[in-house]
């Protein structure tokens, strides 16, 4: 099998799980992972045969593809913010709208807008940290900051520790349950608290993709249908009961849910609220501060 023929191959069969755009995607990356070159070298040596060793991956890779396994999942690595992050089932797929979270926060401290503090001063924690991928980008970005990221799963934990060694960032990982207040004192001292907590409510599974629902954690993802905002209530007590003054939060809510999280919000005391939405124009993201 040529180059070209796995390629034929890869798109066909794609073609009966996924539409014809995202196939095709899906096949360039796992083809590049498979082979080592670039899109423009696959197209100069696409004659070359695939070595046994390779028929064989592609294969066992397509296999579980075709069960709707999400690629990042089959090949192991996600990209966020231009790195490449380990991921697998114990951790959400990182989504380009978070990469909109981080830069919020960046452009907010150099420009040292929304109450930014130096940069040797500067901790910030992220509440849910999955893969790491919100905390790993900021201390790349943020070098002088002191990061932190919190999560009630050890098998979380384990992919962040992971990543953060792999890409070179010194984040401080921790084990805490956000939802019981009893552990928030255990947490240090910060100026940033970020979030992209679990917000899906129980009753849009029905919506949502096979890929989705079969493989990524359910505890990341959703929520019961009667308290979509439990999150943003903890944060928001979290906020008045541990952060100092002038603290800021910076969380990705469901984007059905923005004027219902600003609010909250602004019922718990908390001042500078700014609902933002994504490149697609849905409502994304809020930040608040404590007065």
């Amino acid at each position: 099998m040529t180059i070209q023929e796995a390629q034929l191959q890869l798109n066909q069969q794609l073609s009966g799980v996924y539409d014809a755009r995202e196939a095709s995607n899906i096949a360039q990356w796992v083809l590049e992972h498979l082979t080592g070159m670039p899109r423009t070298d696959r197209l100069i040596h696409r004659d070359q045969p695939l070595t046994a060793t390779q028929e064989e991956w592609l294969r066992r890779h397509l296999e579980q593809l075709l069960k709707h396994r999400p690629v990042q999942y089959v090949l192991g690595e996600a990209w966020f913010a231009g790195l490449r992050f380990y991921v697998d089932e114990n951790v959400l797929i990182p989504r380009p709208e978070t990469e909109e979270l981080v830069e919020w926060i960046v452009d907010d401290q150099r420009a040292g807008g929304n109450g930014a503090v130096s940069p040797q001063a500067l901790s910030i924690l992220d509440v849910g940290t999955g893969s790491g991928c919100i905390p790993i980008a900021l201390k790349k970005k943020l070098p002088a900051a002191t990061v932190y990221g919190c999560d009630v799963s050890e098998g979380a934990l384990e992919v962040a520790k992971r990543n953060g060694q792999s890409l070179g960032a010194d984040v401080q990982w921790l084990r805490n349950n956000f939802l019981q207040a009893a552990g928030w004192p255990s947490l240090p001292p910060i100026d940033v608290l970020v979030s992209n907590p679990p917000y899906i409510p129980v009753s849009d599974k029905s919506s949502m993709q096979a890929n989705v629902l079969q493989y990524e954690p359910h505890l990341a993802l959703f929520v019961e249908n009667d308290d979509p905002l439990l999150f943003y209530r903890h944060i928001a007590l979290f906020a008045q009961e541990q952060m100092a003054a002038g603290g800021r939060i910076y969380v990705e809510i469901h984007e059905d849910l923005g004027p219902a999280t600003v609010q909250l919000f602004t019922q718990h005391g908390l001042t500078d609220i700014v609902l933002r939405q994504d490149l697609q124009g849905k409502d994304r993201m809020v930040h608040a501060r404590k007065a």
